[in-house]
């Protein structure tokens, strides 16, 4: 059971609702401890005075704010003497649409409780308000000596707040993308087969059909260093597409995708799914898949020990005989 990061009083005009936070997500990232090259030492980083070379205590740490020719001392204390709302205050100052706020601003999410069971009528009237209304209540809070902008909105059957980006925090792309193109009419064919592409790969949204394959690749890189196994390397990435050849590229790209979901591809959701957990596909129609799409297909079929393998044993797993072979070896 997730820890509450923050607690205090949620109000809203004349109404006010005991609150904790929690976080949302997690982190599944790899984690790896710095050592020397040669040794199984840890390498440890350390506080030191770029003067005298001595590591310094935390304790006598100050901060200090670099003015040109002197620096600003500022205590810790200083700074929690002069944060807003030290009082755990979560002030609703108004409420906005829900597609009013765009995308950018959002940052972390987090989940909203009421604080004991007894608060549960005013925290289901705020939620089912919000949800009829489709709003979302824009408040800030301080929290670990920073003050965040946050938009409280329903979301199933709990309240979620979302920390948002200040204002002054997001970039202008056009003042930092010099390279972006203005907006000119496209080529009215390329476009007709650019929507159809689109058409093409569009599938059902569904988060929980997408995986960090990443992370995975790392997990068999540890693995097979563990045991002395090799590892493929990736593939590289693919080359930019040729202005001239634009439309020749989109047009063979829309081909290949209705290929795909005629013969059981990942067009459409739920189509790869069956057949990979069928009685296997033939070799024939493996071989000219890509190592990715092997990946793919592996492991909607739960094919042990994908991550470390290569596309050649990637398509003996998938056309039937290498996962049995494999469930085999692992069992004896």
């Amino acid at each position: 059971m997730a820890h509450a990061v923050w607690s205090g009083a949620l109000s809203f005009g004349l109404v006010a609702l005991p609150v904790q936070l929690v976080t949302a997500t997690e982190s599944h990232t790899i984690h790896f401890h710095q050592l020397e090259r040669g040794t199984s030492d840890r390498v440890r980083n350390k506080r030191v005075n770029e003067r005298t070379g001595k590591e310094v205590r935390y304790d006598d740490i100050v901060k200090g704010w670099d003015a040109g020719d002197e620096y600003v001392l500022v205590e810790p204390d200083e700074l929690d003497e002069i944060a807003p709302g030290r009082s755990k205050s979560l002030e609703i100052s108004g409420f906005v649409d829900l597609d009013a706020v765009e995308p950018i601003y959002f940052d972390k999410t987090y989940y909203l409780a009421p604080k004991s069971k007894e608060y549960a009528k005013v925290y289901g009237l705020l939620r089912e308000a919000l949800a009829k209304a489709n709003k979302a209540g824009i408040a800030t809070f301080v929290m670990r000596n920073r003050e965040y902008l946050v938009a409280v909105k329903a979301e199933d059957d709990i309240l979620a707040l979302h920390t948002l980006h200040w204002a002054d925090e997001v970039r202008d792309p056009h003042e930092e993308l010099p390279t972006l193109p203005g907006r000119a009419e496209p080529d009215r064919k390329e476009l007709e087969t650019a929507v159809a592409l689109v058409d093409a790969l569009t599938v059902e949204w569904d988060p929980s059909e997408y995986r960090d394959t990443y992370q995975e690749k790392v997990r068999g890189l540890i693995e097979a260093k563990r045991t002395g196994e090799s590892v493929e390397k990736a593939e590289p990435a693919p080359e930019p597409t040729n202005v001239i050849d634009l439309r020749e590229a989109l047009q063979a790209s829309v081909d290949r995708a209705k290929d795909r979901r005629k013969s059981g591809g990942k067009a459409k959701s739920g189509g790869a799914r069956k057949s990979a957990r069928g009685q296997g596909s033939g070799r024939d129609d493996l071989d000219g898949l890509t190592r990715t799409e092997l990946y793919r297909r592996a492991t909607d079929a739960g094919v042990p020990g994908r991550s470390s393998m290569n596309r050649d044993e990637l398509i003996e797993a998938l056309s039937g005989s290498g996962s049995k072979n494999r469930r085999r070896k692992k069992a004896s």
